[in-house]
């Protein structure tokens, strides 16, 4: 089965394949595969990054047919150019026809579209086409502290590879959290106890909306000392499928089987007293008996009653009552977000702690997005007085 979605005359085509894997390519407007595209997609099969590097491409596809450029003739200014006018504030004809009523990309969609295309003309240099042009891509840099940091046997690292196509600057992000007292307040506005069970594991696991969605019942290891032995506590396994029918999927991609029908491997995440009293109200109470898929989170109303709950429907479920209890459009990933900037204060800068707790790859990732200091600590007092040479 094939579907699409249209982008412009170019557009980004979703290809079903067997055992509910996905891949993603670009079609011209009769339905015909854009050759040099669908080799350099090619390479991602099976990720994640193929479906984003699908609709950052078709961007810069319609923009080259629009500057009448032959990948052969493009030039390193002629890519500057272009990260240039789709990062552009201001408001011209640049956009027209080419991204009518699209947004300039913002910092981190700069540096995504950035890494896409210095992978897409080096794909192309491999094959003989523009080698002076994969030339100036494929430059490399001196490894910084964090870049050693991250990287397996990084204090032997001599060269780290550059994108002159990257934004330039020092760049923090500053995530988005939830207002204060949105959980109780989401907690008092949702519906059922499914609602409820989805607001309290986003906020006490930090999960994603992805690994939340599609876990099965088969993952959750609700007592103390499981049969998994792979954890005393309760806790639950994030485990990465292709084929689940809701279509969620979890990010991580950390190896997993089952045996017995006991689940071992994947992400092992702990769960609160809270997490696990909201689970049993809901299996108690809403979770329909005749369900044969075995996922957690199932509709509860509609003609599809019974059936797994795709992270769309929970998402529109969160924004919905987000507004009703008045805090304005509520995301799933602010949960994630609060989560760990908690972890983080409770754990007294523990990078690691924090890293393990949220799941992330790295605990440079924590530093660097929720990492901060409490301004109002005596040592930090104590060190901004020393520098203005006030005495105490």
């Amino acid at each position: 089965m094939v579907r699409h979605l249209v982008v412009g005359d170019l557009r980004v085509q979703r290809i079903e394949r067997k055992g509910g894997r996905r891949s993603w390519t670009v079609v011209w407007p009769e339905g015909a595969l854009h050759a040099e595209a669908d080799r350099f997609l090619r390479v991602h099969d099976g990720s994640g990054t193929q479906k984003t590097y699908a609709y950052y491409l078709v961007d810069h596809l319609r923009w080259l047919e629009r500057e009448c450029l032959a990948f052969d003739a493009v030039q390193l200014r002629d890519l500057e150019r272009y990260m240039g006018v789709v990062g552009a504030e201001v408001r011209m004809p640049l956009g027209e026809p080419w991204r009518i009523g699209k947004r300039p990309y913002g910092r981190s969609a700069l540096s995504t579209a950035a890494s896409c295309l210095k992978g897409f003309y080096l794909h192309q240099s491999s094959l003989g086409v523009n080698v002076d042009l994969g030339g100036k891509l494929d430059g490399t840099r001196l490894p910084s502290r964090v870049d050693r940091h991250r990287s397996l046997l990084g204090h032997l690292k001599s060269a780290m590879a550059a994108n002159p196509l990257a934004p330039k600057g020092p760049h923090r992000r500053h995530p988005k959290m939830l207002p204060d007292g949105a959980r109780e307040k989401l907690l008092a506005t949702v519906n059922s106890a499914r609602d409820r069970m989805v607001v309290t594991w986003l906020a006490d696991g930090g999960l994603r909306i992805g690994e939340l969605c599609g876990l099965h019942l088969v993952d959750l290891h609700l007592r103390e000392n499981a049969a998994c032995g792979e954890c005393r506590a309760p806790h639950l396994h994030v485990c990465h499928r292709l084929g689940n029918p809701n279509r969620a999927e979890a990010k991580t991609k950390y190896s997993w089987r089952v045996e017995h029908g006991t689940v071992t491997g994947g992400l092992i995440k702990r769960v609160s007293p809270a997490m696990v009293h909201s689970y049993f109200e809901y299996l108690t109470g809403e979770y329909p008996r005749e369900a044969g898929h075995g996922m957690l989170l199932v509709q509860l109303h509609g003609a599809c009653v019974g059936q797994p709950w795709a992270p769309v429907g929970a998402r529109r479920m969160l924004g919905r009552a987000g507004k009703r209890a008045g805090l304005g459009l509520v995301k799933p990933h602010a949960f994630r977000h609060t989560f760990t900037s908690a972890v983080l204060d409770a754990a007294d800068g523990n990078l690691l702690i924090a890293r393990d707790a949220g799941g992330w790859a790295s605990a440079a990732t924590v530093d660097e997005v929720y990492g901060h200091v409490d301004v109002h600590d005596p040592a930090f007092d104590s060190a901004l007085r020393a520098v203005w040479g006030e005495t105490r």
